[in-house]
């Protein structure tokens, strides 16, 4: 039988700890990650790419923030190896620490025309060391609240980091819209700085509250019992195959459709249907802000009914609602604009997003947990999140919107085929120990 964490009193309060600071944590380091994605949209191709046409230096704008996710696979093999050696929390203290560094050094850059080719050079450099922190951050998060959990709460629970992207996005394109706000050349000659700058006062409160949580109960019992994994990602790879494409491949067209929706959306609302970039902010903020109540909202359901549904339901719902998203922003209409961004992010990503958190951390046992789910899940941001901004750009000039719809359903419909072929994991004993020859995703509900 599951040992259910919260039997007592203390272990209810260290809960509500650990979720608030997995929730206030994954917040800020999300909202360093998106307000580099939101500068990339509109401020950085001008500032760091002035050389290049307008296309070209979107592109070149977007190929950074692409740089991004090309370290998040690494951060999640590195930190997953030391947060399965030795803890959950130190990790999520160093990765919080990591990100918020690199944040605040891009709000110091010179841009290109100060310093010249550096310019570019130094904010890959730094969107790298951003991408290595939040792919390791992302597991600890979700171990830390999943692993204290009881096993009929853990998707509730395990949507607590989850919020925090959203909780990020609407932070980010808050202050970014207050500060777009700014009269004359202020915005583009220091006011895009402010965001970047504001992360150093975020992440002294982020430690605070994380340093106050306890380890997690289930690693606190691999510890103790000496069984710590020697090389987690090496036994990941050779126990959980099969989890680890499945991992992988459900998750890329989810975080393509995501970052088409709350990222290009704002390069083609301003550049191509020629609005103000206010009109694109407000909607990813008003849809990110409904968001944190739905994302909760499904995962709690799928504690009931089951993670496979609310994934399979979501995913497909994501792909097809692509094509009329597309075509209420090409009305140019604010309200049906708003209205397209909420519809798909608040719920067509929420049910999955919601839902993903527990299922990655069930997919794999206590030792390689941290490895396991870090590392399927950032890898397949590459395929996914990087290159979706880079494809829909492309793509434009040759379809239009219906192109890039097209892209977007196809990829989902990856993520409904690999969710189709998992089993149910949501009864699943994670404090059970799994031998080693076991390949299944999980146990059937």
């Amino acid at each position: 039988m599951e040992r259910l964490a919260g039997e007592d009193q203390g272990m209810t309060t260290s809960i509500r700890k650990v979720v608030v600071a997995s929730f206030v944590g994954t917040t800020i380091e999300w909202y360093d990650y998106f307000i580099y994605g939101t500068a990339a949209a509109l401020v950085f191709p001008a500032l760091f790419f002035p050389e290049f046409s307008e296309l070209a230096g979107t592109l070149a704008s977007f190929a950074t923030f692409a740089v991004g996710f090309a370290a998040r696979p690494l951060g999640g093999v590195i930190f997953g190896h030391y947060g399965d050696r030795i803890g959950r929390k130190a990790m999520l203290v160093t990765t919080l620490l990591i990100m918020g560094v690199a944040t605040f050094l891009i709000g110091l850059l010179p841009t290109y025309e100060t310093i010249g080719i550096w310019a570019p050079i130094l904010l890959v450099a730094l969107r790298l060391v951003q991408g290595l922190g939040l792919g390791g951050e992302w597991g600890g998060a979700v171990l830390m609240a999943v692993e204290h959990s009881p096993g009929d709460q853990r998707g509730l629970n395990g949507s607590w980091p989850q919020m925090g992207v959203p909780a990020g996005l609407v932070l980010g394109t808050g202050v970014f819209a207050a500060v777009s706000a700014l009269s004359g050349d202020a915005f583009e000659s220091w006011g895009w700085r402010v965001p970047f700058l504001l992360s150093i006062v975020l992440i002294g409160v982020g430690l605070f509250i994380r340093l106050r949580i306890m380890e997690s109960p289930a690693f606190q019992r691999v510890r103790e019992s000496g069984t710590e994994a020697r090389m987690p990602i090496v036994d990941v790879l050779r126990t959980y195959p099969r989890n680890v494409l499945i991992g992988v491949g459900s998750r890329i067209g989810i975080d393509a459709a995501f970052y088409i929706l709350a990222v290009y959306s704002l390069t083609h609302i301003s550049s191509n249907l020629g609005l103000s970039r206010d009109v694109g902010l407000l909607a990813v903020s008003i849809a990110a802000l409904v968001e944190i109540f739905t994302i909760p909202a499904f995962a709690a359901l799928s504690d009931r009914v089951g993670r496979k549904p609310l994934l399979i339901g979501g995913a497909a719902l994501l792909g097809l609602w692509t094509f009329p998203f597309f075509g209420l922003l090409n009305t140019e209409s604010p309200v049906l604009i708003v209205l397209a961004t909420v519809v798909g992010l608040a719920v067509a990503h929420a049910a999955v997003y919601g839902t993903q958190a527990s299922f990655y951390a069930e997919l794999f046992g206590t030792r390689v947990r941290y490895s396991g789910a870090s590392f399927s899940y950032q890898i397949s941001g590459i395929f996914g999140g990087a290159l979706a901004p880079l494809i829909a750009t492309s793509l434009y000039p040759a379809g239009g919107t219906l192109l890039i719809s097209v892209y977007v359903a196809a990829v989902c419909a990856l993520s409904v085929l690999c969710y189709a072929l998992a089993e149910e994991t949501y009864r699943k004993d994670i404090y059970a120990d799994e031998p080693p020859e076991r390949r299944l995703i999980g146990e059937r509900g």
